[in-house]
């Protein structure tokens, strides 16, 4: 029996993109969390605890792309041609971001406020394009003889607008959670605050999207609530509510690791909802892994690299975490 490819390349794409969630999205809300600490000091430990990190992370999103390209060009073109201004948008945030996080350490007194309002910014903004451009995903496509034959602005709607909110309390949660892990003290006590709050609000919007996903596309719909379908998935909102518990009692008990572990877990939980939601449709609303997939040729010719390169990202982002472990206190770390 030979390899089905297209649903290898589906799972290599899902595990960067996962990847890149988990490993972008607690620096990313380091940077959404600013405005919630106003010391300076307190701001340098935040931005210390991903200094030697933060760039590699990136890799996940670029290794999502082109294998996006590489497996399936079909959805490569309409998804980046439906969505080339929120993904655009994205992208500009990530570099301004990316300037602000070098130049607030070399700026002087007076220039560090606005490094700072840079940084924040492009944290918001690089995140609420990543949300809203998931929106515009799960609402799915008009397709014309192959082609993207919608608008230029169609990924703006209502729904699009509310995911676009919701990663942003995602990513608030992860790096409050990865702050807890990184920093002591009054900060860490401030972090710990800011994560319950976070915590339930996430609840809330995970509720709205799931409620508002099947009633606006009866497909899911059906999807989700029929026999036997509604007995396999029924544990997935479940084990949601038990981890949001989890959160909330390791935050009450002083735990260290555990609210990261299960704010991580959390957000598998919902992009696992949105793999049973859409699979295996990989252009929504109706064209499968199959139906855009690249000659079998040139899927399993690109396979050998990505299944060399894969482990070596691994194994170098495991070590660079594990070198940089440990807690950051003021004055140590970025220079």
């Amino acid at each position: 029996m030979g390899i089905d490819l297209p649903v290898v390349w589906a799972v290599i794409i899902a595990f960067g993109l996962m990847m890149y969630v988990i490993m972008d999205g607690f620096d990313l809300g380091i940077g959404i969390l600013f405005p919630f600490v106003r010391d300076r000091s307190d701001r340098d430990v935040m931005v210390n605890t991903v200094a030697p990190v933060w760039d590699g992370n990136e890799t996940w999103l670029v290794l999502g792309g082109a294998a996006l390209l590489a497996a399936f060009p079909l959805a490569y073109s309409v998804i980046l041609t439906a969505l080339y201004l929120p993904l655009a948008l994205m992208l500009l945030g990530l570099i301004w971001r990316g300037v602000a996080f070098e130049f607030r350490f070399k700026a002087d007194e007076h220039h560090k406020p606005f490094w700072d309002m840079a940084f924040t910014g492009g944290s918001y903004v690089a995140t609420f394009f990543q949300g809203v451009s998931l929106g515009a995903f799960l609402n799915g496509f008009a397709i014309e003889n192959g082609a993207y034959a919608g608008g230029a602005l169609d990924w703006i709607t209502p729904f699009s607008l509310f995911t676009g909110l919701g990663l942003l309390v995602s990513y608030a949660l992860l790096g409050s959670t990865w702050l807890i892990i990184k920093t002591e003290g009054a900060l860490q006590r401030r972090m710990v605050a800011l994560a319950r709050p976070a915590t339930i609000t996430l609840l809330v919007v995970i509720g709205i999207v799931s409620l508002w996903t099947p009633l606006e596309h009866p497909a899911i719909a059906e999807r989700w609530f029929t026999l036997p379908n509604i007995l396999f998935f029924a544990p997935v909102p479940i084990l949601v509510l038990v981890t949001t518990w989890g959160i909330l009692t390791t935050l009450k008990q002083e735990a260290q690791s555990a609210p990261f572990l299960l704010a991580l877990f959390l957000l598998f939980l919902g992009y696992s909802g949105l793999g049973i939601s859409l699979w295996p449709n990989i252009i929504p609303p109706d064209i499968s892994i199959r139906e855009a997939a690249a000659p079998p040729q040139s899927m399993g010719f690109t396979l050998v690299g990505a299944l060399f390169i894969i482990p070596v990202i691994l194994a170098y982002t495991a070590w660079s975490y594990y070198v940089f472990r440990g807690k950051v206190k003021a004055g140590e770390g970025y220079h």
